[in-house]
């Protein structure tokens, strides 16, 4: 019966862990950094309406397809990330790591639907369109985009305040750097909805990243 029981189980050896981690630990950091890249490009970051992004996106189109490459890279890397981090801090804060998982996960994936405007401004201007007939077609994108927009807004601003928080509190990594993640996202919306400012946005952006890399070297470094 212990041979049986023995051969049921699975297990990985200490190399496959590391090699596990090292991955991880490269994700946690690169997926908000591309986010900062991102806002960084952004054309029309201050426009007032669908016009004016059109106009933004007509006059820098290699721009906003960097936006569109980087945005998929992105939601590639980013789901891994904050799960890892999330797991740093679940024995010392088992509640906030979860919330901040259930927020961020479907925060992120709903990265790719949001993308979706970027590459109806893209393919306009691509196509040859009026910038009013893209804008048309950027007003009218199925009501599961607005959705996902507003999934994406609670889920990666309130989620990345409560991932901050379970690293403090679990004292995974130092405070300060847990404290720099917890801000960040706050920041980044009242950079781009409150003062319309897409340096501070960058910054922004690069403190999640900064954050999530402390978190990086915590997962490097935990004992096997």
């Amino acid at each position: 019966m212990t041979a049986v029981a023995t051969a049921g189980r699975t297990s990985t050896s200490p190399a496959t862990d590391r090699a596990a981690a090292l991955v991880l630990a490269v994700l946690m950091p690169v997926g908000p950094a591309l986010v900062a890249v991102l806002r960084g490009l952004l054309p029309g970051f201050t426009a007032g309406d669908s016009r004016q992004m059109a106009a933004a996106v007509a006059a820098s189109p290699g721009r906003e397809s960097a936006v569109l490459w980087l945005g998929y890279l992105a939601t590639l890397v980013l789901v891994p990330g904050v799960i890892a981090a999330a797991g740093l801090a679940r024995k010392g804060a088992p509640r906030l790591a979860a919330w901040a998982v259930t927020l961020l996960v479907p925060g992120y994936l709903s990265m790719g639907a949001l993308l979706t405007g970027d590459a109806v401004l893209w393919a306009g201007q691509s196509a040859g369109l009026p910038t009013t007939t893209t804008a048309a077609l950027y007003d009218h994108l199925h009501p599961s985009i607005d959705l996902a927009v507003g999934v994406f807004v609670v889920g990666h601003v309130a989620g990345t305040v409560l991932l901050g928080l379970a690293l403090l509190r679990s004292r995974a990594i130092p405070a300060p750097f847990a404290w720099v993640l917890t801000v960040s996202q706050p920041l980044h919306f009242a950079a781009f909805v409150v003062f319309g400012i897409q340096t501070l946005d960058v910054v922004a952006w690069t403190l999640t990243a900064v954050g999530m890399a402390a978190a990086a070297v915590a997962l490097v470094r935990r004992p096997g």
